[in-house]
């Protein structure tokens, strides 16, 4: 992660998701907040009280933001390439992608 203003950066490694996810009222976009599970090695930055990922797709699953929270409010972290991969690399499964197909098909 890499705070602004800080030229320090450390590369979080999540070894897992406790994901939530809803349809927005307007239809357009999927909203999945994600409770990471932490690599030891990799502990989340003191100064975060309640980490969370909030990820912004569109309804067919394609991703158009992933944002780091505190608290589920933007915080002053952003994320790093190889951060921003995983997190991808989790919502393109084929299970999560099922998910958000189910989710926006009932709408």
């Amino acid at each position: 992660m890499i705070k602004y203003g800080s030229d320090c950066i450390t590369e979080l490694k999540f070894e897992g998701y406790r994901p939530a996810m809803e349809l927005r009222e307007d239809g357009q976009w999927v909203d999945i907040v994600l409770h990471p599970s932490l690599h030891e090695s990799t502990p989340a930055p003191d100064d975060l009280i309640q980490f969370s990922i909030l990820v912004i797709c569109t309804t067919d699953g394609t991703i158009a933001q992933i944002v780091p929270q505190d608290e589920d409010c933007d915080c002053e972290y952003q994320f790093t390439f190889s951060e921003k991969e995983q997190i991808a690399s989790y919502i393109n499964s084929g299970e999560v992608q099922a998910a958000i197909g189910k989710l926006t098909s009932r709408s």
